[in-house]
């Protein structure tokens, strides 16, 4: 029998967006050590993003162009490719913070260590020969981009509605970043399945990798919490668990148990499609009034009426 699914998900048309790469940078000087004030388990919840998305982003980015190739839809093609240099500034964004944490007291390089060994190594091209095998690799790389993607849609949708960072006065400039950050992962948030669907499809291949990247990141979360509570120089005592991460989904401040179990049979679902969640339309509201993100479009702006005028 057929691996394929029997019915292929259907993106909703009005959500598709050319996708391109904004250029935006940030400045860390007057962002505090604990940037959530007086709660240092969520600002290390949260910063666990800075250690594990530049190696992860620049694998996404190494495995999408050698799957280019198998692309026969020049649509899909002209998504991955804005993909492609969207995730190429989210990493580097984030790799921008790691130094600011270094220059407060955390030196993250021992944990950055073992990400980049997992996705360098671990996750990194084989010595495979030509065709079934080197083929197989792929498409495993492929499938699980795409269980990945899942959650950094869902984060990014989380994180746009978080309201309550804001109340608890948490600095703007890091939650530009983030929100710039999710505003796009929901923009380009059905590009990893539709290119999964494309290529592949296999029901047992997305099922099999989301199990594999579900555990990865929730083992790879929970060691980055605890790391950064251990070494935070301002911290007697520092401890992360998991009842700490439960009382603050349910006050707003990270994502709740609940809604994250809730997203597993979702993407599961042989009817699933990302385009389907989160709001592009409130994705695209938000971009446009990033800082950061204006910032980037008026640089464009200038250069291209300097080249005009030259």
């Amino acid at each position: 029998m057929s691996n394929k699914q029997a019915r292929v998900p259907q993106p909703v048309e009005s959500e598709r967006i050319p996708l391109k790469a904004r250029k935006v940078s940030f400045s860390w000087e007057g962002t505090p050590l604990h940037w959530v004030p007086g709660d240092p388990f969520t600002t290390h919840t949260i910063n666990v993003l800075h250690l594990l998305l530049p190696a992860g982003e620049r694998w996404f980015v190494h495995v999408y162009k050698q799957v280019l190739p198998y692309i026969r839809d020049e649509r899909l093609r002209e998504d991955v490719i804005g993909f492609i240099g969207q995730e190429a500034m989210h990493s580097q964004a984030h790799d921008e913070v790691l130094p600011h944490l270094r220059e407060q007291g955390l030196d993250p390089t021992p944990y950055t260590a073992q990400v980049d060994w997992l996705f360098e190594k671990l996750l990194g091209d084989r010595t495979l020969p030509p065709g079934r095998a080197r083929r197989w690799w792929l498409m495993e790389r492929v499938a699980l981009i795409a269980a990945i993607e899942h959650y950094t849609a869902f984060l990014g949708d989380w994180v746009l509605n978080a309201e309550e960072l804001d109340r608890r006065g948490a600095d703007p400039t890091m939650l530009d970043l983030l929100r710039w950050h999710g505003a796009e992962e929901v923009e380009h948030r059905s590009v990893a399945f539709e290119l999964f669907m494309h290529v592949d499809g296999g029901y047992r291949r997305r099922a099999r990798t989301w199990a594999t990247a579900f555990t990865a990141l929730v083992f790879l979360w929970q060691r980055g919490v605890r790391f950064f509570m251990e070494n935070d120089p301002t911290l007697l005592d520092g401890k992360a668990t998991f009842k700490d991460f439960h009382v603050r989904g349910r006050h707003g401040l990270l994502p709740s148990t609940g809604d994250m179990l809730r997203s597993i049979p979702r993407y599961l679902s042989r009817d699933y499609h990302p385009s389907q969640e989160g709001s592009t339309e409130q994705a695209i509201a938000y971009l446009a009034s990033s800082p950061a993100a204006v910032a980037a479009d008026a640089a464009v702006t200038v250069a291209d009426d300097k080249r005009s005028a030259a």
